[in-house]
C-alpha cells in the first residue's frame, strides 16, 4: 500500500483542477504508476505540514475511485481562516505534502444496514460520496440497501458532485434519493431553501426505531452541532445532540464522519 497508518510519507502534487469558486481537486502522485490507494470505505488520511513554524495536521477524505492507479484525489475547500486548507490551495504542482493513513471511520462491509440516512454540508459530502461509489459500483455485492441524502450548501454553484449524485438517483430511483438545501436559492429553485430543519430530517430520513439503519453526518462544526452535535476535540464520536437527539435517534444508529 502506498500509504502507511504508522508513519507520514511524502506525496507530490501532480495536478490542481478548479471545481468552483472556492473548491479545487488536488491530485497527488503515488510512488508507482500501478499503485492504488486501497483505502477502506469509509476512511480518511491525515495531512501534515509546517506552517508559520507550526506543525499542522488535518484529516481529509479521498474522492478518487478505490482502484484508481497511480494517484489519489482530494476535493478541498479554501476556507479563509483554514490554516491547512489555505496552505494546500497555495501549493504548486511538483511540491510535496506529508500524508499518513488510512484511518478507518466506519467499516461498511462489516456493518451494512438496510436503510441509510446521510446529512452533509459543503465538503462534508466527500465521505458520503466514498460510500455511495462503493455501493453503486457494478461489482458491488450490495443490491438492496437504500440511501437518502440531505445535502446543504450556500448556493447552487457550491453543490459538489451534483452530476454524479443526480446520476445515482436516476439510475437507482428505488435505492437513492438526494434532497438539496440551499441557503441562497435562485429563482425557480425546485429544492429546499434556508437551513436544514428538524422537520426535513424527520420526514426524509429512516425512522429512529428502524433497527437496520444508520445516519451519517458530516460538515463544518456549526452544521454538526445543529444536526448531531460535533465530534469531541480528539475526533471521537462524542455525545449525540442536536436534531437527531431531539427526534429520538440513539447513539448507536448515528455516526459522525
Amino acid at each position: 500500500m502506498a500509504f502507511s497508518p504508522s508513519e507520514f510519507r511524502s506525496f507530490q502534487l501532480e495536478k490542481v483542477e478548479r471545481v468552483n469558486h472556492n473548491v479545487s481537486l488536488f491530485r497527488f502522485k503515488l510512488p508507482k504508476e500501478d499503485d492504488v490507494a486501497g483505502l477502506p470505505v469509509a476512511s480518511c488520511v491525515m495531512f501534515r505540514a509546517t506552517i508559520n513554524n507550526q506543525e499542522v495536521i488535518r484529516p481529509y477524505t479521498p474522492t478518487s475511485a478505490e482502484q484508481a492507479k497511480g494517484h489519489v484525489d482530494f476535493v478541498i475547500k479554501d476556507y479563509p481562516t483554514g490554516v491547512m486548507s489555505r496552505h494546500i490551495h497555495t501549493m504548486k504542482v511538483g511540491e510535496t505534502i506529508d500524508i499518513k493513513g488510512p484511518f478507518e471511520k466506519y467499516n461498511w462491509d462489516k456493518k451494512p444496514v438496510e436503510q441509510v440516512g446521510m446529512v452533509a454540508g459543503g465538503t462534508g459530502i466527500t465521505p458520503m460520496l466514498q460510500l455511495l461509489r462503493h455501493i453503486f459500483k457494478p461489482e458491488s455485492k450490495n443490491k438492496t440497501s437504500k440511501f437518502t441524502l440531505i445535502f446543504a450548501n450556500q448556493t447552487e454553484q457550491d453543490i459538489l458532485f451534483r452530476q454524479e449524485l443526480d446520476g445515482y438517483e436516476k439510475t437507482y430511483p428505488d435505492r437513492f434519493k438526494v434532497i438539496y438545501v440551499l441557503d441562497k436559492a435562485p429563482e425557480n429553485w425546485q429544492g429546499s431553501t434556508g437551513y436544514i430543519t428538524q422537520e426535513l430530517v424527520r420526514d426524509a430520513l429512516p425512522k429512529p426505531d428502524f433497527e437496520s439503519s444508520i445516519i451519517f453526518v458530516c460538515g463544518p462544526p456549526p452544521f454538526m452541532e445543529a444536526i448531531s452535535g460535533d465530534k469531541n476535540p480528539d475526533k471521537s464520536q462524542g455525545t449525540l445532540r442536536g436534531f437527531l437527539k431531539q427526534l429520538g435517534y440513539i447513539q448507536d444508529r448515528v455516526y459522525k464522519l
